[in-house]
């Protein structure tokens, strides 16, 4: 199994989510690092989940003398903030943030050894580098917005995004934007010239209903979880209105990570779905990586709730209870 950068676990997790959960999700990916590599990782996160912040500092002083600021190291230091911050300890979570933001950014403007060219290194050039970048601003923003600073944390991540905007990380930049933004405004349009299942309306036809988004991935074990949830959900409501939409995109790989073209991971998705979604068979499914970066998809799943206005009620990163999610289908629906 190889690391990709956006998935769950890795680059696009949250605070929201838990220190532990995601720490459980590198776990399993880590397989394809080297022994070094994965060592000082994992090191560091075990100490972070125990609240060994001295400890995690000093294995990373060690790591750093030996071997300099490498995008491993920076991924180290990345997950002392997301820890910092998950305990509320923002002015160590924002010291550990701004550290790595810092470096990694310095990193970007080196001429990688391996090169002859005066190019500087690309973000997405390994997969450490963006996990690193994208949970510092992250951090930072999440920090700005506890202390009260929300427009401060805005302008970070809009001219973060500025920056970054053809990378990996855009989409966790737009997620933490608009975990801070988006409610109440009006709902980004759809992408929707390829999809799976019925053809999805235009979110602007379904004014005067109430609309779930579901995005969600061919990999992703808690959106198979979220099924039985939203199916309930839609028999439930219905009858006023509600209408699912669940929109996915395309990865680059199919079963166990193995590399796929457009057509077969297509094919592979349509399985997928007649297995794990036979319930929700007949939701439209658009196909675009462009909803994903527009609504900040970097979590799967991700839950929209739209308003009969068309405006955003509820935007969720990552799974939700029958109850919670109830809870803001039955506002929407109410408005």
């Amino acid at each position: 199994m190889r690391i990709r950068v956006g998935n769950r676990g890795l680059g696009c997790v949250g605070i929201r989510t838990g220190i532990l959960q995601c720490i459980a999700c590198w776990l399993v990916l880590s397989s394809s690092l080297s022994t070094a590599q994965a060592g000082l990782i994992e090191d560091v996160q075990a100490k972070v989940a125990q609240n060994s912040f001295t400890a995690a500092e000093s294995e990373l002083r060690a790591y750093k003398t030996q071997h300099g600021a490498t995008p491993e190291y920076l991924e180290a230091l990345s997950w002392m903030a997301r820890g910092a911050a998950a305990t509320k300890q923002w002015d160590q979570a924002a010291a550990y943030a701004d550290e790595t933001r810092v470096l990694s950014e310095q990193l970007l403007t080196q001429q990688p050894a391996h090169q002859l060219t005066k190019t500087k290194r690309k973000l997405d050039a390994e997969p450490h580098l963006p996990i690193a970048l994208g949970a510092a601003y992250e951090v930072l923003a999440q920090g700005l917005a506890e202390k009260g600073q929300p427009a401060k944390a805005v302008s970070l991540l809009r001219s973060a995004l500025a920056r970054y905007g053809n990378t990996s990380i855009r989409a966790r930049l737009q997620k933490d934007l608009n975990l801070l933004t988006l409610v109440g405004q009006p709902a980004p349009p759809l992408q929707v010239t390829q999809y799976l299942g019925p053809k999805p309306p235009a979110l602007t036809s379904l004014k005067g209903s109430p609309v779930l988004l579901f995005f969600w991935a061919h990999w992703c074990g808690d959106c198979k979880a979220e099924v039985p949830v939203l199916a309930r959900l839609r028999q439930e409501f219905g009858p006023q209105g509600l209408v699912v939409i669940g929109p996915t995109q395309l990865y680059g790989y199919a079963a166990q990570g193995a590399d796929a073209g457009p057509d077969q991971e297509r094919a592979y998705i349509e399985s997928v779905r007649t297995r794990y979604y036979a319930s929700l068979q007949d939701m439209p499914v658009p196909l675009s990586k462009q909803n994903f970066n527009a609504y900040g998809a970097s979590t799967t799943p991700t839950l929209v709730v739209l308003n009969r206005a068309g405006q955003v009620e509820t935007y969720h990163p990552g799974a939700m209870s029958y109850d919670e999610l109830r809870s803001a289908v039955q506002k929407a629906v109410g408005r």
